[in-house]
């Protein structure tokens, strides 16, 4: 299947990569020693290399309104070992070098030693997010779900998601693995625990096509 990331705040992308071209970036991320996943991937030669290659920032470009930059990659691996279930949210946090005080950016958090903040909205507006699919991605094995076009409306209350969910039907992001996934931040997306036993890996990187404000600086953008 595959949709538009304007209106609807989400498409796939199919066949990105290949399996030879999956496999070796796969190999250079390496493997979840422990947890569901691993963060700071962006100094990662390979992970680095993708994310700031001619093809992904094809991807990425239309729907930014500035030259886009990678700003944070994550890595998920989840497996009968490493299951978990995400409830339905947005995406409301970057990760920063350091915490400072900026008009509209709060509140803060920490994330495995790395300041994270929530910024105003309308940045996380111009944001996106490429995920890039190492596995076939199945509602058995916990493929994200979304509400489409709920990224339009800001941030959303606790009522505000009820509300989207009662009236909007959810879609299932089914993929294929070397299949990128394009979503906006602010779009509704959850996920449920798999009940196959393989992996489900998925490459997160967001981009960014604006500048930060004041002395914030992004921790992983070079």
């Amino acid at each position: 299947m595959s949709s538009n990331v304007e209106p609807d705040g989400f498409s796939i992308v199919p066949g990105v990569l290949s399996g030879p071209q999956m496999e070796l970036l796969r190999a250079e991320i390496g493997d979840i020693d422990e947890g569901a996943g691993r963060r700071g991937l962006l100094t990662v030669p390979a992970v680095s290399a993708f994310a700031r290659s001619e093809k992904a920032l094809a991807l990425v470009n239309p729907w930014l309104c500035g030259k886009a930059h990678p700003v944070r990659a994550i890595f998920f691996d989840k497996t009968p070992n490493a299951n978990w279930l995400v409830p339905w949210h947005q995406d409301l946090t970057i990760a920063l070098a350091e915490a400072a005080e900026v008009p509209g950016f709060g509140p803060w958090s920490v994330k495995e030693g790395t300041p994270h903040v929530q910024p105003p909205a309308e940045l996380l507006e111009q944001m996106l997010t490429l995920r890039l699919h190492f596995d076939d991605a199945t509602e058995s094995n916990g493929a994200l779900r979304v509400i489409p076009r709920s990224h339009r409306s800001g941030r959303l209350s606790a009522e505000d998601i009820r509300e989207w969910r009662a009236q909007m039907p959810e879609v299932v992001c089914g993929a294929e693995a070397g299949d990128v996934l394009l979503m906006r931040p602010l779009l509704l997306h959850a996920s449920g625990r798999s009940s196959a036993a393989c992996h489900r890996r998925v490459l997160h990187i967001d981009y960014a096509g604006f500048t930060l404000p004041g002395n914030l600086r992004w921790h992983e953008a070079a």
